[in-house]
């Protein structure tokens, strides 16, 4: 009877399966593999995922959040919660299957610098890839759509590690993934433990996220279940409460999976409920529509556009992430080139300032020096064509150090460049940036646009 019943259950998270042509993203919450759930796999040899293999074999992309890292209890500082994985857990993570896992949490860093390796050595040995911010975007190709996932902590770690919202930085990754990709989701560790209700800061955060180009937002950290909501047309998973975990309260037994369908130019997303049983930490799916992504009825968020420079349609060469971005580029639905792998920052059309100008890519990218050796971020111009790209400016310096630069679409377009307050001569990666500065192309390089009225719309950009 209790195998009738565990049936049923596996039975409930595919009882709707994709329609044809149409591409499956499921997105899990917090998923830990140490304490009392290595216990529970030692004791009971049974696999976590054996009443959701079924379901996650049938999806194309297959996602949640890790936390800890990778190595030996005996490295942990003796100070708060430690999550050591022992090497040997992350292969069930393959098994399951999971195609992605973020590494961005409160606990990715209790193992330190080395942990962190660690962790990403070992998930990509086992075929899983690890999602982090300093490498991302990751891209992903389901069903022909490019697929960009960004990977967020908000909570400070053992270290003090934590991005904020707003930032440049995250401004600059949301961008690079809205131009390359269809569809961007961002993962985010956000929120306060055990609150199951999203605080007044995610709601500003998540509002901020989409305006800048997400997609689908899904939420870890308070491991218990908030409600989703329709922000601005864009499904927003607050918290997805725990996966597999072993705390005792009964609200951080239950858990999403956020079920999100691309197709038709849309995404729209439902999610599978799970609790575990009683005496174990496996989730359990449970059939119907959760009351906590109730809301998400008729949301629908469109694709972002592809990035068309002349005649060619850009796409980013998947899986890959910005760490080594290869750029595809198409005519007439044929890949015609790839570029060499590069650690991309951002990438835009040139808009032409007149008729019969080539086609023209900006990026910015991360290079050192070849002077002093610093690592930094550099700008780009390359020129279009059938065979590839051609450089047409290579990394040489602004006026400042750089932090980001966008494209102003104008007559004729000009580059709003955010700068860090200090020199190339007594360069101070700490100084804030906030020196915002306007360039024009010239054919051959740019030059300095001097401070008209642009310069308070460029101000303005780093401001939203």
């Amino acid at each position: 009877m209790a195998a009738v019943a565990a049936s049923a259950l596996a039975a409930a998270a595919t009882a709707a399966p994709p329609a044809s042509g149409e591409g499956r993203l499921l997105f899990a919450g917090d998923l830990l593999l140490s304490r009392q759930v290595e216990v529970e796999i030692d004791r009971t040899g049974r696999f976590p995922w054996d009443l959701l293999t079924g379901t996650f074999e049938k999806a194309d992309l297959v996602f949640a959040n890790l936390e800890g890292a990778v190595g030996s209890a005996a490295s942990c500082p003796g100070a708060g919660p430690c999550f050591s994985i022992p090497r040997s857990r992350v292969g069930l993570l393959a098994r399951a299957p999971f195609h992605a896992v973020s590494v961005e949490n409160n606990h990715a860093g209790d193992l330190g610098e080395a942990g962190r390796a660690a962790t990403r050595e070992a998930l990509r040995e086992e075929g899983v890839r690890p999602v982090s911010f300093e490498d991302g975007p990751s891209f992903f190709r389901v069903r022909g759509v490019s697929v960009a996932l960004v990977a967020l902590n908000l909570v400070p770690g053992p270290g003090g590690e934590a991005a904020g919202v707003p930032s440049p930085e995250v401004r600059r990754q949301l961008r690079l993934a809205r131009n390359l990709a269809e569809v961007v989701v961002v993962s985010v560790h956000w929120g306060e433990e055990l609150l199951d209700w999203p605080s007044g800061r995610q709601r500003e955060a998540a509002r901020w996220l989409v305006a800048n180009g997400a997609t689908i937002v899904v939420g870890h950290h308070p491991h218990v279940v908030q409600a989703a909501e329709c922000v601005a047309g864009h499904p927003v998973f607050y918290s997805l409460g725990n996966h597999l975990f072993d705390q005792k309260y009964p609200e951080t037994k239950e858990g999403l999976i956020a079920d999100c369908r691309v197709g038709d130019g849309a995404v729209s997303c439902t999610a599978i409920a799970t609790r575990t049983e009683k005496g174990s930490f496996r989730p359990v799916p449970f059939p119907g529509v959760p009351r906590a992504a109730a809301e998400l009825a008729g949301c629908s968020a469109p694709f972002h556009r592809p990035l068309l420079v002349g005649g060619t349609l850009l796409r980013p060469k998947a899986p890959t992430d910005g760490s080594s971005l290869v750029l595809e580029g198409l005519r007439e639905g044929r890949v015609v080139f790839r570029s060499r792998p590069v650690r991309t920052l951002s990438a835009e059309a040139w808009p032409p300032g007149q008729e019969g100008e080539p086609a023209l890519l900006f990026t910015l990218e991360r290079h050192p020096s070849p002077i002093d050796g610093e690592d930094g971020v550099r700008p780009y111009v390359y020129e279009v064509g059938p065979f590839g790209l051609v450089a047409r400016w290579r990394g040489s310096a602004l006026a400042w150090p750089l932090v980001d630069a966008t494209v102003l679409p104008g007559d004729p377009p000009l580059l709003c460049a955010l700068h860090r307050r200090d020199a190339f001569l007594t360069l101070d990666p700490r100084a804030p940036a906030d020196r915002p500065a306007l360039y024009r192309w010239n054919g051959f390089g740019f030059s300095g646009a001097g401070r008209g009225e642009g310069i308070d719309e460029c101000g303005a950009v780093w401001k939203r």
